[in-house]
């Protein structure tokens, strides 16, 4: 055994070794240099094909001023509200850590971990990265600053590099920022709100910083957030002393800050692509917005110059045609938003932000809470050719397992105000036991008809009560696998009109998710940004992962459904007369919001349009309904949302060679549902009662564009153009009728129209056609018979 002298030797020399080694770091450690802390490069953005964006993003604003110059306000907010122990410690608080993890465990206001020293040693130095080395090397700076410096300098230095938010880094550029004014001349009130951006200026700027985190960075936010904040460290002043009860009182009004200037290289759109890289390479890597401010970083986009200039123009062209606020009340706060994908990728290659980033803030093409109607149903066909109709003949436990895959054949009740019913055949009540009559666009009626002309009409009816068939947490699965987001923009999954578009997801959103239906089923996340380095060196790499979100045979499905919807449905102002086109329209319950959502095989779009008040400080702003918005009655998604996309993408595309959609192979069976039968009949429509409602939720009940009929409608590849063609049991009359037909047959006779019709066929041969009854058939007549179930559908005389 070793002596204890000699185990007592080795102990004061290890001791000693350490003692030694310390005090060479300490020597060797130099104090902050504030004029080293102040120098800055530029952020250089660049275009997809290399050329330079905008240099941006790195200019410094720090004006140095001595500790006189800084109010004594100031000097007490952030010592009450960053390190109460400041005036009496050596730099390092142990105390205030472990006060600081109490408090946060007790989930109230915390002071931060470090102590001011600490904070003005971090501040000071050029690179902000986390390792265990620097970390050790700050605390001997800290040390040295806090025996070799006085408190002064600490504080002046402290307050001098810190960064206040709005590129502002120091006190007085602070002050000049926010209030246009000197440091001196702040009083503390200001003083207060100032102490607070130094806990992180991205989300207590009441400006907001969507860039940064548009979700919990927003304007709204971000001032209830300073509120708090602003409250808490005045309290705190007169808890310890460094404000009187009476002067606390006299502060009772935020002081709410001017509002930020923008950055003329940052106008038009330009501004909005910034963001919208920069948001994408801060929230995937562990560079901080601090470190990004200090500049040196090039950072490559996905953004294409040219579809960019296209699709501004495109918009402008738009609004400068039919929107004049002058002129129709109605027209103000006009906003449109769009983004484009590239579906092998994912790559964003151009968004619409809005009119210019330097006046609309907010990005339009991000998350607007501009709900997306019946845009959102492609996922329900999917959802229904994924998972299937559930089977109630088993039982209600036996349903979940038993399930039939629909085929876009499958004939759905496209009756108006009809009652929805859970997939056993209960009908469905909300909380307050009220039922759901699903309503049509102008109340329309369709009768019974397949999934594939609900579509090309965007019948509500039907797909509501086929979410309900297949289960909406079924369609939100599948909307989720497209590439929407399981966030606060995704609405109540648990109610029926969730299947036609309650949610709210980004324009980028939904053209990423479109674009999945585009590749065939793989799914890639949207991005913009593909690489980013710093002197040179790679400190960001983009990857493109690639999902299988479906099937290639359901993705082509719900493509071919989605070009006949351009072809022969709402869409066809959306038509390109050079290559195959898909989409859908969208317009909200109280036309609050319309959308056209479209893609090719190399380029999926989205555009959205809403009116909503840019002054995001305005509590009481919400979407304002469109009626007479443009000179129009109703704008729906056919309309000024079409338009723009079909303006853009015949540019976008004019240099691309026309790919033709992969051909859609027979999927699923032929399913009846919303008491649809073999031997359709007419649908009648209940009539609410005054308990009933047609909005279980606060957001928009999306209803569909009305639709415009197509008499040139044909049999497609397996019969999809045609409405039962045939289904009854007899032919069809030998004489026109002006009354309704109630039978359904395969062949029109001969005659004139001098009876009524009890049959529907395909025509006579005669000239003296018949008239079209309003029920659920068509009296006989002239010519070819229309093969639709719904004799309401047309003004003309019948076939």
């Amino acid at each position: 055994m070793p002596s204890w002298k000699l185990v007592s030797g080795l102990c004061i020399g290890f001791l000693g070794l350490l003692m030694g080694l310390a005090g060479l770091a300490y020597a060797m450690v130099a104090k902050p240099d504030i004029k080293a802390a102040a120098k800055a490069e530029n952020n250089v953005y660049f275009w997809k094909d290399g050329t330079q964006m905008v240099a941006t993003g790195g200019e410094v604003n720090r004006q140095v001023i001595d500790y006189a110059q800084i109010p004594e306000a100031m000097r007490n907010a952030v010592i009450s509200a960053e390190n109460k122990s400041f005036d009496s410690d050596h730099g390092i608080d142990p105390m205030g850590i472990a006060r600081a993890l109490f408090n946060m465990a007790k989930g109230g206001e915390t002071q931060g971990g470090s102590t001011i020293t600490q904070q003005y040693v971090k501040n000071s130095r050029l690179s902000q990265e986390q390792t265990l080395s620097r970390k050790f090397e700050e605390l001997f700076i800290t040390l040295k600053v806090g025996s070799e410096m006085k408190k002064k300098e600490v504080m002046a230095g402290y307050l001098n590099v810190s960064y206040y938010g709005r590129g502002a880094s120091g006190l007085q550029a602070a002050a000049r920022t926010y209030y246009g004014k000197d440091a001196k001349d702040l009083n503390a009130s200001e003083c207060a709100f100032m102490a607070s951006l130094l806990k992180g200026a991205s989300y207590y700027d009441p400006a907001g910083a969507p860039e940064v985190d548009p979700v919990q960075a927003t304007a709204e936010k971000n001032l209830e957030r300073a509120k708090k904040r602003w409250n808490w460290i005045l309290d705190e002043e007169v808890k310890d002393g460094r404000m009187s009860q009476k002067e606390r009182d006299g502060y009772k009004e935020f002081p709410m800050p001017d509002k930020p200037k923008r950055n003329e290289q940052l106008g038009g759109q330009i501004g909005y692509l910034v963001n919208t890289a920069k948001a994408e390479f801060l929230n995937n890597t562990d560079v901080t917005k601090d470190m990004l401010d200090q500049g040196g970083y090039e950072i490559h986009t996905t953004f294409d110059r040219k579809k960019v200039n296209q699709l501004s123009k495109a918009v402008k062209r738009v609004y400068d045609e039919n929107i004049d606020p002058k002129k129709r009340p109605e027209d103000t706060h006009v906003q449109f938003g769009g983004s484009s994908v590239d579906p092998k990728t994912g790559a964003i290659e151009a968004i619409y932000g809005g009119e210019d980033a330097t006046k609309h803030y907010t990005s339009n093409a991000g998350p607007t809470g501009a709900a997306v109607g019946s845009t959102f149903k492609p996922f329900v066909l999917a959802a229904a050719m994924e998972y299937g109709k559930r089977d109630a003949s088993g039982g209600p436990d036996q349903g979940e397992s038993q399930r039939t895959k629909v085929s876009p054949l499958s004939i759905y009740n496209g009756a108006d105000k009809l009652k929805i019913k859970k997939y056993n055949g209960e009908v469905w009540t909300d909380k307050e036991g009220k039922e759901w009559l699903q309503t049509n666009d102008d109340h329309e009626s369709y009768g019974n008809i397949t999934l594939r002309e609900a579509m090309q009409w965007s019948a509500n009816s039907p797909y509501v009560q086929l979410g309900m068939d297949v289960g909406t947490d079924k369609v939100k699965e599948a909307a989720i696998a497209a590439g929407l987001k399981d966030d606060q923009y995704m609405a109540d999954a648990s109610v029926p009109s969730f299947s036609i578009g309650t949610s709210s997801p980004s324009a980028t959103s939904m053209a990423g998710a479109y674009a999945t239906f585009a590749a065939r089923g793989q799914q890639r996340e949207p991005f913009s940004v593909t690489e980013v380095k710093k002197s040179g060196k790679p400190v960001y790499q983009h990857k493109v992962v690639t999902k299988s979100a479906f099937d290639s045979v359901i993705a082509d499905n719900v493509t071919d459904v989605l070009k006949n919807v351009v072809e022969k449905g709402t869409g066809t102002s959306a038509r390109l007369t050079d290559r195959e086109v898909a989409g859908k329209t969208g317009t909200t319950d109280d036309n609050l919001s319309a959308w056209f959502v479209g893609y090719t095989p190399q380029l999926s779009t989205a555009i959205s349009m809403y009116r909503l008040d840019d002054d995001e400080k305005n509590k009481d702003r919400g979407f304002e309904k469109m009626y007479g918005t443009g000179g129009q009655n109703k704008i729906h998604g056919a309309s000024f949302p079409a338009q723009v996309w079909h303006d853009y993408m015949a540019e976008a595309m004019k240099d691309q060679k026309a790919v033709a959609f992969p051909k859609a192979e027979p999927i699923g069976d032929k399913v009846y549902g919303g008491g649809a039968s073999k031997k359709p009949s007419p649908t009648p429509t209940p009539t609410p009662t005054a308990s009933e409602t047609t909005t279980p939720t606060p957001t928009p009940t999306p209803t569909p564009d009305a639709p415009t009929p197509d008499p040139t409608d044909t049999c497609g590849t397996w019969g999809w153009n045609c409405q039962n063609n045939g289904g009854g049991n007899s032919t069809g009359g030998e004489d026109g009728g002006t009354n309704v037909g109630t039978i359904q047959g395969n062949d029109g006779g001969t005659g004139t129209g001098t009876s009524a019709g009890t049959t529907e066929g395909d025509g006579g041969s005669t000239p003296d056609p018949g008239t079209g009854g309003n029920g659920n058939g068509n009296g006989n007549g002239n010519g070819n018979g229309n093969s639709n179930s719904n004799g309401a559908w047309f003004g003309d005389p019948a076939g």
